[in-house]
């Protein structure tokens, strides 16, 4: 018999963050998104694990690293999405009593502002930061629909294409259009949400004065200024700040003006910079719009500390109604060049809905990169690009009793080890009924799961935990999906990696009426974490074997949503699709990328950087603020268009590829974008004639 579920409404992934000791939460905050530590616990927490090792050989003992973490709280914090009720009364009410659980002392004073924890973007969405096991709780409430822990996001990659560039590139690039049309932009507001660092005082942002023309930058996890005024956490540049800093960058022996002014991520060559450069810089698109950035604090490298933020799909939800709040009544053109794999790829998942519901208002659009998960072999020797497009299976249990094999392949060795955690999730149709085994290497196979059945941080003979959830019915999709999970052995004492090689998920046919599944790995960013003894740490992505993948409806699970443009990249000069660029259909079989632009080799500012101030990139991260310029310059010229005029202008107008007709590719969605007929269709949208007065029948 299925075990009892104690919490139905929950995302599994958080009931097994709960069940977890207080030490392993605090390691685990330096590897997940959605879970934070404090700053006092994060300091008490020394990392020396190059005293630290998985095994002692001469004693055959688990090695030790000082003294052992001691976090008081229950189990860590985590970032949360609660869909609540639609019924205003019963909406407040769950209102309310988040409010009191989150921050008491603000429930108790009518006038205190609704705190960060707590921002409503549609009727029916909060989102809350709670310890899990009070995150737990909250399904039994009445009016808690469901609770998920937000999607981690990860960082883009683009390719560098050459260190050297000019000084400065033709000014000629990336103009479209009849300034009378479109007036480059002038009263539409840039928003870009990033990472990397927004050099604020380069050249392609300062207008005749000298003066940047960045509005704001709200840094996540910078602490130089005050925090928004609905929020908690992060740090706010205004644009007198960016200004006094650059004045005073102009005397003498005086530092650059990002160093008066500090961000937390200020990397040369930064990805935040010249993606601003390509919408909105002075030689980019929208040359006369006005700029305010957003910077997640997503992780980079081992000198990162990522357990005191969060940096998960809540954290985006926030930035982008601060970006909507700078821009007030203007008109508004986001872009998005982050993603995120997890959940249906349908358009589900609480960050689309989020997103979607911000979008049904006039004057605002959001553009997503659609990923680089499409190359599916490698290019040239030595290369191992693939690894990051190997991220979707999809298949067909054709009846009861048969049975489909998914090989998922972990990486690790004797020199490095892999200690993220890797999760696939696998869905399919509500009408069917799947049982599922999964194989470690090496190891035999675990017993069958069926549905409503789960195996939670289940310790493997090598320390690898493994679990399995086979859940029925989805809140947010009423789909049926299978969640399995291998996480390292985040101890103090025995830090051990993921256990290495090839695991077999096998599907079992119980009642098949349809029998169609698609799987998805969360992928993580490769980085280096530190050492385990002798041995490397890294956070891997794990990815799928060349039996078991399938090269299509790659496209980020941002960049599925409604009423957003996903944009793929196009090589110009090549005439194609970049191989590297994420394929559709999404799995409700939509159509996304929505439309190709140019991404390949593209020349923007090249942040931080003094001595070589300009750079070529290549990635849908540079395609995609290439059509949020343009649509920038489409609001320019009809501010009331909505979200959905936008992107079926830049569909309608798009076109085709040599070679191909107008129909949609997975690759290419609509076609080229064309600018120019964009901005004039834009123009021309709300134009209508009645005949009547012309004495036509």
């Amino acid at each position: 018999m299925p075990q009892k579920r104690p919490y139905p409404k929950v995302q599994p992934k958080l009931r097994m963050i709960a069940n977890a000791t207080p030490e392993v939460s605090a390691i685990r905050a330096e590897l997940s998104a959605a879970i934070a530590v404090s700053e006092e616990t994060a300091a008490r927490y020394a990392r020396k694990r190059t005293q630290t090792s998985t095994r002692d050989k001469a004693k055959g003992k688990p090695g030790r690293a000082g003294p052992r973490l001691r976090n008081k709280a229950a189990s860590a914090p985590v970032s949360l999405f609660v869909q609540v009720p639609e019924d205003p009364r019963e909406r407040r009410k769950a209102i309310d009593e988040l409010r009191e659980k989150v921050a008491p002392e603000a429930s108790r004073s009518k006038e205190a502002p609704e705190p960060k924890e707590l921002l409503k973007a549609t009727s029916n969405l909060v989102t809350a930061e709670l310890p899990a096991d009070e995150a737990l709780e909250l399904s039994r409430k009445p009016w808690a629909l469901s609770v998920e822990l937000g999607q981690p996001l990860t960082r883009p990659t683009p390719k560098e294409e050459r260190k050297t560039a000019p000084r400065q590139p033709s000014m000629g690039a990336r103009r479209f259009g009849n300034a009378r049309h479109h007036r480059s932009g002038e009263g539409v507001l840039i928003g870009l949400i990033d990472v990397g660092g927004f050099d604020f005082a380069h050249p392609d942002f300062l207008d005749a004065e000298g003066k940047t023309r960045f509005e704001a930058i709200w840094d996540q996890a910078g602490e130089m200024h005050e925090h928004p005024a609905d929020f908690r956490f992060g740090s706010v540049i205004t644009k007198e700040h960016m200004d006094a800093a650059i004045e005073h960058a102009r005397r003498p022996g005086v530092p650059p003006p990002e160093l008066l002014e500090p961000q937390s991520q200020m990397q040369p060559g930064s990805h935040g910079t010249h993606v601003a450069s390509i919408a909105a810089g002075n030689r980019g698109v929208a040359r006369k719009a006005a700029i305010a950035g957003v910077l997640i604090a997503i992780p980079d490298s081992e000198q990162d500390d990522g357990r005191t933020n969060f940096y998960d799909s809540t954290r985006l939800a926030h930035a982008v109604n601060w970006l909507l709040d700078v821009a007030g009544s203007r008109p508004i053109s986001i872009n998005i060049s982050l993603g995120t794999n997890g959940h249906a790829h349908d358009d589900s998942s609480a960050i689309n809905r989020w997103i979607d519901a911000a979008l049904t208002f006039p004057g605002r659009s959001v553009c997503v990169a659609a990923g680089n998960a499409g190359q599916d072999r490698a290019e040239h020797e030595g290369d191992i690009g693939f690894i990051l497009g190997r991220v979707h299976t999809h298949g067909t249990v054709a009846a009861r009793e048969l049975v489909h094999d998914i090989e998922w392949t972990v990486l690790g060795n004797t020199v490095d080890a892999d200690i993220s955690e890797n999760e696939l999730e696998i869905w399919y149709q509500p009408g069917d009924r799947f049982g599922v085994q999964v194989k470690p290497p090496r190891m035999n196979w675990t017993e069958r799961v069926d549905p409503g059945e789960y195996i939670e941080n289940r310790r493997l003979a090598d320390g690898t935990y493994l679990s399995v959830y086979n859940e029925l019915y989805n809140a947010a999709n009423g789909d049926n999906y299978i969640a399995v999970y291998l996480s390292p052995n985040l101890s103090e004492d025995e830090l051990i990696g993921v256990r290495p090689g090839e695991w077999i998920v096998r599907l079992i046919g119980i009642e098949v009426r349809n029998g169609e599944f698609h799987g998805w790995i969360e992928r993580d960013d490769p980085r280096k974490i530190g050492r385990i003894g002798e041995r490397e740490a890294w956070v891997y992505p794990s990815f799928f074997s060349k039996n078991s993948f399938v090269d299509r409806s790659t496209v980020s699970t941002l960049a599925c949503g409604q009423r957003i443009v996903s944009v793929a990249n196009l090589d110009v000069e090549g005439r194609r699709v970049n191989p590297t660029s994420s394929q559709g259909p999404t799995r409700d079989q939509r159509n996304k990328p929505d439309i190709a632009a140019p991404g390949t080799n593209i020349m923007a500012a090249r942040g931080f950087d003094p001595d070589q101030q300009w750079m070529a990139m290549t990635g849908t991260s540079m395609a995609s603020p290439h059509v949020a310029g343009v649509v920038g310059l489409m609001l320019a010229a009809n501010p009331r268009l909505t979200g959905a005029q936008v992107s079926g202008i830049i569909q309608r107008t798009a076109s085709p590829l040599p070679g191909t007709d107008f129909g949609w590719r997975d690759d290419a969605g609509s076609g080229q974008l064309c600018e120019d007929r964009c901005i004039e269709e834009a123009r021309l949208a709300s134009r209508r004639d009645d005949l009547t007065k012309r004495g036509k029948r």
